[in-house]
């Protein structure tokens, strides 16, 4: 521990501003994998078992889906379920309309993490550059190995431990970031197979109740 603390200590100013980065890294990274494990583990069983049930037990499979509201296809089946006798043309605008509202929620904490990957290399720079300025400004011409020495390497250290710290933040950030951004496009697609089948069924309802409704 007491090693860990020097070596931020030896960091620089730089140090502090990507501890915060780490930090916020870390809740927003603890949030979306929360969040991603829980619509991984259960959305794709429990949309395939409504979409089963949906044409014979239409008010059992949107309980189905009440009872799964957290997770994103769920809102989006039961915005459109829950109009009035809409029309198919009418229910896949409201398919859209949700799919869409979802987007920000799928894609949450995107600009955080683009901020942190972008800034932590800079930071690190920064503290490079510092650190090379305080190790030229200790130089001292006919003192070279003398008492300046300690400001020497100090500066050296904090320019390469300052570069180390942003580039591990940035780059362990990017990874999380890259593993969030590939679940984003396959739940789009998802939303996509998924919304086309329901789209389907209820083009078939529709069609069937017009045609009951002119026999009568």
């Amino acid at each position: 521990m007491k090693v860990a603390v020097e070596y931020f200590l030896a960091g620089g100013i730089v140090s502090w501003p990507l501890l915060a980065f780490s930090i916020f890294g870390i809740a927003m990274v603890i949030e979306r994998c929360l969040f991603w494990y829980q619509v991984r583990r259960r959305q794709s069983r429990v949309i395939r078992e409504f979409l089963k049930l949906y044409p014979l037990k239409p008010s059992t499979s949107i309980n189905l889906l009440k009872q799964n509201a957290d997770l994103p296809l769920a809102r989006i089946f039961l915005e459109a379920l829950e109009l009035d006798s809409p029309n198919p043309e009418e229910f896949r605008l409201a398919l859209e309309s949700a799919a869409q509202a979802e987007i920000p929620t799928l894609k949450r904490f995107n600009n955080g993490f683009e901020t942190i990957i972008a800034l932590s290399p800079l930071l690190g720079l920064l503290g490079t550059v510092l650190g090379l300025m305080t190790a030229f400004s200790s130089l001292r011409l006919g003192d070279v190995g003398g008492t300046q020495a300690k400001g020497v390497t100090g500066g050296i250290s904090e320019a390469l431990i300052s570069t180390v710290m942003g580039l591990v933040v940035a780059i362990a950030t990017l990874m999380f970031a890259n593993t969030f951004r590939s679940f984003y496009i396959k739940q789009l697609a998802m939303i996509q197979e998924y919304g086309g089948q329901l789209e389907l069924l209820y083009r078939r309802q529709y069609e069937q109740g017009k045609k009951s409704y002119a026999s009568t």
